[in-house]
């Protein structure tokens, strides 16, 4: 029986390491039932330390021996425990030898070293190296490794960190390569992989003029999948090079796909380990969404070779320092990729396109974290699983405040401040102080007088900021008076411990401008510039901005470019969100003005199904859509972003009492309603949508498929005869996965039943070999209209399902919990009992993908109570549980204990 007890980590309590180990030499000699490492550590001891005894992490580890300065020690000399070594008396530097073994094959939580599909693979972020032998496993301890790989020759393969300096066959007849990361690190960076695996790869010159090697390693037989990845790869460095002066540091640079993976992927040092879906694709078996998830997850991780690395974390509370500024990164990279060779208005919605898509993911995965009971700032003062902080607040928020500072310098200042950051911190473990502080030292040039002081508490204080505008207009004067007022109560683990001095004004860039009443902009004047876009500064909680010779009362348009992350908070009549909707120039405020008009309108029809009225679409709002639809201006991508609806996940936060089942019926009755009463426009938008020709997954046809299976969708909804043949027909004649599995998925959630069981059991007979492929095919069945927990139930005994591995278990069981409100919050509480089982089955194997499907129930005293009640008795039954993990306590603890 596992038995974890709970403890609290503080900020405010680091103290540094009182070693430094700047040396580490690693030998595995590689079995999957027992591995043994010898690790040999040269161990300093810091000053103002003196007397300290040595402190080694370690779990889930047989230790067989330990020498000081080559004698080896009795048991007296040295304390070990399940999770610490502790060598006392130790001079002021010593050579530490420790000899352990540790159990890939049996190590299903897939932390630290284990076996995938007959392969080794590590994953050591946050604290999985002490699963592989004993150290100090914690980001500030930064070293220089070694590392010797000895394995039998079914493990042709034998890579680790940095550079090859050497592979040679033993005597025995197995296999040697010695490998030598140059640069220090910290231990969660490192990496090794073993095993039978095939590569694709290519040499390019650096800026500087250096030849590297770039490799993308998988399983044999899926190179012909991994092209894309590897151009990906060439596109992200060539990027560094040009937008930030960051060249690659080694001599190759090697991405690795591995079956079974926590997460999406991880940057360590020169050798990157993907998760498979993030790194394989080709036409007939990747979509749209996995070609451009693949190409931000590979620049991701390679941009962190630098911000991460080169620079990492002082410790695990300044997570948001690395993902934050590399998750703006990698978005300004897809955007400028998507941008690429375009005239400046397609590039500028392709831009904005990109912009969309980060803002929804951020309102329906982070928005809701910010109002629940796990709400922390980017910067948290305490965890007691640092597993649960891999969160949309850390990485999404974390962006959004970085971009916040690049919008206050603007490109160039912004770029400065990165040179800066690098010119003090390179090779160092640092804090996100650190990073505003080298921003903020080029904001003082730029404003003199002036500092990023009340900035500095986007860090410090959690919640999403609501910002109320106030706009007076003066005929006579012909003058506009705007005045913002911001306020931020106490969300999550602010309401039991409030920040000292309670929660101050945060420091918000408001990017607005002004439309006449005729849809034309209005030039506005501040500081003696003229511009359509003034960016408001917004630092007191109320302030106010005059501008002069408005020449008629204006429409604003407000927080363009989305330039912070807040709620904004103004009372615009439909007539005005209608007008912004066809002619506000800024792409992101104009598909947010319909955005606004649909939610208002199915808040409006979910209360009248409350209240059992009938249902009934408002003109004005059909209008609306009919302008979108009818616009010659608009390009194919940007037109499916303005005409999507709002998710249901960002519709919910808009609710007093959250009502999903309700909301949900609302939200496809307005759907079936576009469709209907907008049927022969979604026709020409079907045929003037098609792609004909060979595939590519560049912006223009990505757009155009994105609106063709938007409006077969569409179709179906409305019950249209003809697009049920034309779906089939889509799905029979595809020549590529994102066409088959539009039409597949209109088929199924709108089509004939019969004709859906024989869509998606001959895709299953096609495609039964490619586990990526059947990933989307549970995720599709998980999330149809139709499917209740009994259908989850039946494909969870289907031959290709297992709970093992974490894609199948995220495309089924998460799927289904996470993005099924009909099924999930069924009147009868069947859902939350099958939430219960799968969050206790998982936390057996794997507690880091347990808690994560945990949070599905963070929210649950914000629902209506006749759903809150039968909630709040599963998360009680998980909390109950003998020997339930720290992970999956801590976010059923928090979300029973800090109840919104």
């Amino acid at each position: 029986m596992r038995t974890e007890s709970s403890i609290t980590v503080y900020r405010k309590d680091y103290q540094p390491y009182p070693f430094d180990i700047p040396e580490v030499a690693l030998a595995f000699d590689l079995d999957p039932d027992a591995t043994t490492v010898t690790s040999r550590l040269a161990v300093r001891r810091r000053a103002g330390h003196e007397g300290e005894p040595l402190q080694l992490d370690g779990s889930e580890l047989e230790l067989v021996s330990v020498a000081v300065d080559g004698r080896a020690l009795g048991h007296g000399e040295y304390s070990v425990d399940e999770h610490m070594l502790t060598l006392p008396n130790l001079g002021a530097s010593a050579t530490i030898e420790i000899v352990s073994r540790c159990r890939p094959s049996a190590n299903s939580t897939l932390m630290g070293l284990y076996v995938s599909g007959g392969n080794f693979f590590t994953q050591c972020e946050a604290e999985g190296f002490r699963r592989i032998t004993w150290f100090a496993d914690r980001p500030d301890v930064m070293s220089r490794y070694r590392v010797t790989l000895r394995a039998g020759s079914e493990y042709p393969v034998l890579l680790s960190n940095g550079n090859l300096l050497e592979q040679r066959t033993l005597p025995d007849g197995r296999a040697e390569a010695v490998w030598e990361d140059p640069f220090p690190k910290p231990c969660y960076l490192f990496a090794l992989v073993a095993g039978r695996l095939t590569h694709r790869e290519t040499r390019l010159k650096t800026a500087s003029g250096r030849e590297v090697l770039l490799q993308v390693y998988s399983d044999p037989g899926s190179e012909s999948k991994t092209e894309w990845a590897l151009e990906s790869l060439v596109r992200s460095v060539r990027w560094d090079e040009r937008r930030f002066g960051l060249e690659l540091d080694l001599d190759r640079f090697m991405v690795v796909a591995v079956r079974d993976f926590n997460m999406g992927a991880m940057e360590n040092k020169g050798l990157n380990i993907f998760n498979a879906a993030y790194v394989l694709a080709d036409p007939d078996t990747a979509t749209d969404a996995n070609y451009e998830a693949i190409e931000a997850v590979i620049g991701h991780e390679y941009f962190h070779n630098w911000t991460g690395n080169r620079v990492t974390c002082r410790d695990w509370f300044q997570l948001s320092l690395k993902e934050g500024l590399t998750v703006f990164r990698d978005q300004e990279f897809s955007a400028d990729v998507m941008a690429d060779g375009m005239d400046a208005q397609a590039a500028a919605s392709a831009r904005a396109v990109k912009r969309i898509d980060d803002v929804v993911t951020l309102r329906a995965a982070q928005f809701p974290e910010d109002a629940g009971p796990m709400a922390h700032p980017i910067r948290p003062e305490s965890y007691q699983e640092i597993g649960n902080f891999y969160t949309a607040t850390v990485y999404e928020k974390g962006a959004e405040v970085i971009r916040m500072q690049h919008t206050l310098l603007g490109e160039a200042g912004f770029r400065a401040g990165m040179d800066e950051y690098f010119r003090r911190h390179d090779g160092q473990a640092v804090t996100c102080d650190d990073f505003v502080a080298a921003m903020e030292s080029v904001y003082s040039r730029q404003h003199p007088g002036r500092d990023l002081q009340v900035f500095r508490r986007w860090y410090s204080q959690a919640g999403t900021p609501r910002v109320a505008v106030d706009l007076q207009y003066d005929a006579d004067a012909r003058r506009c008076t705007v005045t913002l007022s911001q306020r931020c109560a106490p969300v999550g683990v602010e309401k039991t411990a409030p920040p000292a001095g309670g929660k101050k004004p945060f420091h918000i860039p408001f990017a607005m401008g002004l439309l006449g009443r005729d849809g034309q902009p209005i030039t506005l004047r501040v500081d003696g510039m003229e511009s359509e876009t003034v960016l408001l500064e917004l630092t007191q909680e109320r302030q106010q901005w005059v501008f002069e010779d408005i020449p008629s009362a204006p429409v604003p348009s407000l927080l363009r470019g989305f330039s912070a992350p807040v709620i904004v908070e103004y009372p615009w009549s439909d007539e005005e969100l209608a007008l912004l909707s066809a002619h506000d120039t800024d792409p992101f405020a104009r598909w947010e003005a319909g955005q606004e008009l649909a939610t208002r309108e199915i808040l409006r029809l979910t209360a009248a199904r409350q209240a059992g009225a009938p249902l009934q679409s408002s003109p004005a709002f059909i209008a609306a859509w009919r302008a979108l639809l009818e616009d010659p201006r608009l390009d194919a991508a940007y037109r499916a972003r303005a005409l999507s609806l709002p998710s249901e996940k960002t519709l919910a936060e808009r609710m007093t009492a959250m009502d999903p089942p309700s909301l949900a019926a609302a939200r496809d009755f307005l759907r079936d309603e576009i469709g209907t009463q907008l049927a022969p426009l979604w026709r020409t938008a079907f045929a003037d949508s098609q792609t004909p020709g060979p595939y590519s997954p560049a912006p223009e046809p990505t757009g155009k498929r994105a609106l063709k299976n938007m409006a077969l969708s569409q179709l179906l909804a409305s019950g249209d005869a003809q697009a049920a043949q034309w779906a089939l027909e889509q799905y029979e004649q595809a020549g590529n996965m994102t066409d088959r599995l539009g039409a597949m998925t209109a088929l199924v959630n709108y089509g004939d039943e019969d004709v859906a069981t024989r869509t998606l059991s001959h895709f299953y007979e096609q495609w039964q070999h490619d586990p990526l492929v059947i990933d989307k095919w549970f995720a599709l069945q998980a999330t149809a209209r139709a499917t209740t927990v009994d259908t989850v139930r039946g494909l969870m005994a289907h031959p290709a399902f297992t709970l093992r591995n974490p894609n199948r278990a995220r495309a089924l069981v998460f799927q289904f919990c996470l993005n099924n409100a009909r099924g999930l919050h069924a009147a009868d509480g069947s859902g939350y009992r099958y939430w219960q089982e799968q969050v206790l089955a998982l936390d057996a194997l794997n507690p880091e993908v347990a808690a994560r499907l945990a949070r599905a129930m963070d929210n649950w005293s914000r629902f209506v109570p006749s759903l809150r009640e039968p909630m709040r008795t599963a998360l009680q039954a998980v909390r109950a549980h003998d020997g339930l993990s720290r992970n999956v306590s801590e976010i059923v603890s928090k979300a029973l204990e800090l109840a919104a």
